[in-house]
């Protein structure tokens, strides 16, 4: 038979590699997998939040060094279910730098010290949770090339009630469009 030839596979396979699309099989996430654990995400970014009273009525200014720096997942990147169809790596790759972007937030000075913060507590679970799902998404045998990530420069601890407040509402929005792909991935892209 033809496609018993691995030189005839290579060329059937050529005008998709070169156009970008995904090859079928091993390139993609279990879509499963990161559906439960986007939403589980989702529910503890929502919880995340401390007791503060008022300050969480503050709208903070947003100022264009910190909006460059956080990842948004936007039309380009190919989240959309025919970019999904098409070439899912795209879309992968950005959640995956966002994932990591708020792994390394939830790690840092702005968020220890406080009593919510604890090993139990909801932004343990959160980190721990991000960690869990970045680490599914990479396809096996491929690593994606990480972007620098810029790190937070140490903070005032007057600043970091604010500051959690505001990565906190950004990691929500940033999640519910993951939990809204990997929704979608599960439903038509799952084997």
């Amino acid at each position: 038979m033809m496609l018993e030839n691995p030189a005839v596979v290579v060329l059937l396979l050529l005008p998709w590699i070169a156009q970008g699309r995904a090859v079928s099989g091993g390139g993609n996430p279990a879509w499963d997998q990161c559906q439960k654990l986007s939403q589980k995400i989702c529910t503890l970014a929502w919880n995340a939040h401390s007791p503060v009273g008022h300050m969480d009525l503050l709208r903070e200014e947003e100022d264009e060094e910190t909006t460059d720096e956080v990842p948004h997942i936007q039309c380009e990147d190919g989240c959309d279910p025919q970019g999904l169809r098409d070439n899912s790596q795209f879309c992968l790759q950005r959640i995956h730098q966002g994932l990591v972007f708020y792994e390394k937030l939830l790690g840092s000075d702005i968020f220890t010290g406080e009593p919510f913060l604890l090993p139990d507590g909801p932004v343990r679970q959160l980190h721990a949770s991000l960690l869990g799902l970045s680490q599914l998404l990479p396809p096996e045998g491929h690593h994606w090339e990480i972007q620098p990530i810029p790190i937070p420069s140490s903070s005032q601890p007057w600043q970091r009630p604010l500051l959690r407040i505001k990565i906190l509402r950004s990691l929500q929005a940033f999640v519910a469009v993951a939990a809204r792909v990997f929704s979608h991935g599960a439903a038509t892209l799952s084997p």
